[in-house]
């Protein structure tokens, strides 16, 4: 076991945390910079008790626990910071710097499962009506969004996606996904149109260095954002009337839901989604459920 005591330095630990969770586990940037905020929310709580991170008890760790809740975070969050917090001692326990996961009995509050906002087919044809084709980006947001709904696509799939990921005659897609794992997607010729229509004015964009084979580029010839995308949606969404919270995942949501209700093997959509676990895509099964429910209540004579 490596030597220490109380003054070791914490931030080599982290850096060396770091690299264990993007060489190790294969995770993205946006989920390792999540693991370090909720890592430093313990760091600063030890702080102020004066514990270092490597002598960390159960007790401690009850009590950083039962702080969350005075806080008023959210069962759903606390339960994300738990998790995070015990990848850290599980990191540290690989590397012999203690001799015990202090977080193994720690257990995460229960919360009930929230499903997601779905739009029906009809809300995303008035979202994708929306949107003005006159418009410079008109032409670009329409192939995005159709894109976004056709493949169920993260939206980090969605603004990495380059033009040779695209294969017209093959109807598929390549995708990049979490860990750097590519997938075959097929993808719609109506999606395929859309995008066959944007090229025409994405050839009048003056592209930067660096982004000759991003697909979806903004004004300035550079890959859109996350955020931007956040936001065309929330536009359009206002623009069709559409009253309901939705984001980027939400088309992702709605395009497995409808699969799954037109008859889609759940082994298939899990395979589409790139869910290393079928029982995140089981999710998608309680959304069928309730679809069912609603027919049976709107159609059977017994509910007449």
């Amino acid at each position: 076991m490596p030597e220490y005591d109380n003054n070791m330095d914490e931030n080599l630990i982290e850096r060396k945390y770091k690299t264990y969770l993007l060489l190790e586990k294969s995770l993205s940037a946006n989920t390792i910079e999540a693991y370090v905020e909720d890592l430093k929310k313990l760091r600063h709580f030890l702080e102020e008790a004066n514990i270092s991170v490597l002598k960390v008890t159960y007790a401690d760790l009850q009590q950083f626990v039962a702080q969350l809740c005075d806080l008023g975070i959210s069962p759903r969050s606390q339960a994300r910071i738990i998790s995070g917090i015990k990848s850290f001692y599980h990191f540290l326990r690989l590397e012999d710097y203690l001799p015990a996961d202090p977080t193994e009995l720690l257990e995460s509050p229960k919360i009930g499962m929230k499903l997601p906002e779905v739009l029906s087919s009809g809300e995303i044809d008035r979202i994708l009506a929306s949107i003005d084709l006159s418009k410079p980006q008109g032409q670009r947001n329409r192939a995005m969004l159709e894109v976004l709904y056709s493949c169920g696509l993260r939206v980090s799939e969605l603004t990495g996606m380059k033009l040779s990921d695209v294969y017209f005659e093959e109807a598929f897609i390549t995708v990049e996904g979490k860990g750097s794992k590519r997938r075959l997607v097929p993808i719609s010729e109506s999606a395929l149109h859309e995008i066959s229509n944007y090229l025409y004015d994405r050839r009048k964009i003056t592209v930067r260095k660096g982004f000759e084979n991003t697909l979806f580029l903004n004004g300035r010839g550079t890959a859109l954002t996350r955020v931007m995308v956040f936001h065309i949606i929330k536009t359009h969404a206002e623009l069709a009337g559409i009253a309901k919270t939705i984001s980027p995942h939400t088309f992702r949501h709605s395009f497995a839901t409808h699969l799954l209700e037109g008859g889609a093997n759940l082994r298939a959509i899990q395979m589409m989604l790139g869910h290393e676990k079928i029982t995140t895509t089981e999710l998608y099964t309680h959304l069928d459920r309730e679809f069912l429910r609603r027919e049976i209540v709107a159609h059977h004579p017994r509910n007449k």
